[in-house]
């Protein structure tokens, strides 16, 4: 996977939340928090896992709802950050961080209500591999996100610090059909990119995002939008 020693290192795992979803990045988090919890809802007593936790937004956020939640992560220094955040909001009966690779979850099969892995899929050297291990453990539901290949992010993806892999749909269609996987829905958003929301103030990301939101939404822009939410379920 991209970007593994990376996200190890205690100073980015220390500044990720604050990088990312501060200022208009706040925007972003709210909109993936409800992506994920529209697809999964009802949450309360679902038994969940979150692939590549990072820093426990979703998992803290999930366990809040009253899920059963397990976030695991390969970056040891953004389990940390998780922990603590769990400890803030004493999540400790409902919560666990485990340090483990996606490509060989430690877990058995149909092990999970659902699986969840957002801000994942970009940094996959085998995409295909990583979905059918995450259909192994789960016994109902997966959900995740892409980055798309014909939106703005395409211009300047090359300089990232690991770059990201971009998909189409056909693409995530053809990965689905091979992880035996049936589409429920799938939604498009943010035809502005995520690095102008994190450069400016929440002051002037919400007047940009309303506009944002007004023109995404059809069939011609949702083929531009930045960013894709699957909801999936096993056959």
């Amino acid at each position: 996977m991209k970007g593994q020693e990376w996200y190890q290192a205690d100073d980015v795992a220390e500044e990720y939340d604050d990088k990312r979803f501060s200022k208009g990045g706040q925007l972003i988090d709210r909109r993936e928090k409800q992506a994920v919890l529209e697809a999964i809802m009802p949450v309360e007593d679902r038994n969940i896992l979150e692939i590549a936790c990072g820093t426990g937004r979703f998992t803290v956020m999930l366990a809040e709802q009253g899920a059963d939640v397990v976030g695991l992560d390969i970056s040891a220094a953004m389990l940390q950050q998780g922990r603590t955040k769990a400890q803030r909001a004493d999540l400790a009966g409902t919560l666990e961080f485990l340090r483990g690779d996606a490509g060989r979850l430690p877990f058995p099969d149909d092990h999970f209500d659902t699986v969840i892995a957002m801000r994942f899929f970009h940094l996959a050297d085998d995409p295909e591999a990583f979905l059918r291990e995450m259909r192994r453990v789960s016994r109902d539901q997966i959900v995740f996100d892409t980055f798309n290949r014909f939106s703005a992010r395409s211009v300047y993806n090359w300089a990232l610090p690991m770059g990201s892999r971009l998909y189409s749909k056909s693409e995530v269609s053809e990965l689905l059909a091979k992880a035996n996987l049936t589409l429920v829905d799938v939604e498009d958003d943010f035809l502005v990119p995520y690095g102008l929301y994190r450069s400016i103030p929440n002051g002037l990301a919400s007047p940009i995002r309303t506009v944002d939101t007004a023109i995404g939404g059809n069939a011609v822009t949702d083929h531009f939008a930045s960013v894709s939410y699957w909801n999936t379920r096993l056959r």
